[in-house]
């Protein structure tokens, strides 16, 4: 009997596993942004949706919205000259661009759909206004990465192989553990590719793309010597997204 239910409870998870792989495979895209071939499981408006939904508590979680309306005009004025200039324009995402009154945290972040965030700790260390539009430059990246999209499609996929693999040999912490290097490789790849777009759009837009190795600067200033090595991060060293950044500037400046 125990031998049987033991089939059975394999059958169950072989089927579950299958299911997973089935789905994964029927929702391969193209992004016609980059040309690369994503596992995503929504459309744009399930992303737009997404973003406007989160919006509100992604700022509550950093303060709130900043108060000082000159330098949110600053930022909505960079904001749409970069996607203005570029293909970000002739997409369905709606760009919408909030400086968060958080003054510790140096950080700028994007939501699926184009609501794009960045705290005044991060704003007060940057230089000039290309730099600004470096920092935004890569978050609308991210967004025509759909790297959010790619992630929530990844984790859904992780989630239904580890219960198959839990039914059937009770090995899902293996299989989670599994799941969570594969987007943590990706999640450094995304980091890569934003920076690039950020870079063609700066082009676009007339900033000196230079700029973005300044950011990258700020960043690992900030982040101190004890900064947690590019391997143990989602994120590459700024070091190693310096040297892509330049190939980057090299290949647009050709075109």
């Amino acid at each position: 009997m125990r031998r049987g239910g033991l089939k059975f409870r394999l059958l169950i998870g072989v089927v579950i596993v299958a299911f997973a792989f089935i789905k994964k495979c029927s929702n391969k895209t193209v992004n016609p942004y980059t040309n690369r071939v994503q596992n995503i499981s929504m459309d744009p408006q399930q992303e737009i949706a997404i973003g406007i939904q989160s919006a509100p508590q992604m700022a509550q979680q950093h303060g709130g919205l900043h108060p000082d309306t000159k330098l949110q005009s600053l930022i909505d004025a960079v904001g749409d000259k970069l996607v203005n200039s570029s293909m970000a324009r002739d997409t369905p995402y709606k760009y919408e661009f909030h400086l968060l009154r958080d003054d510790r945290s140096i950080n700028a972040f994007a939501l699926p759909g184009g609501q794009i965030f960045m705290t005044y700790g991060l704003l007060s260390r940057l230089e000039n206004e290309d730099q600004v539009a470096g920092v935004l430059g890569h978050e609308i990246g991210h967004v025509l990465g759909r790297h959010s999209a790619e992630r929530i499609a990844d984790s859904e996929f992780w989630k239904t192989v580890s219960a198959g693999a839990s039914v059937g040999v009770d090995a899902g912490g293996l299989v989670n553990q599994y799941g969570q290097s594969t987007l943590l490789k990706n999640g450094r790849g995304d980091e890569l590719e934003s920076d690039e777009l950020g870079v063609l759009f700066m082009i676009n837009a007339g900033y000196n793309p230079e700029e973005m190795i300044g950011v990258m600067k700020i960043l690992k200033a900030a982040a101190g010597p004890n900064r947690t090595p590019e391997f143990q991060s989602s994120h590459p060293d700024p070091e190693n997204r310096i040297e892509h950044i330049r190939e980057a500037i090299a290949k647009y400046r050709q075109h």
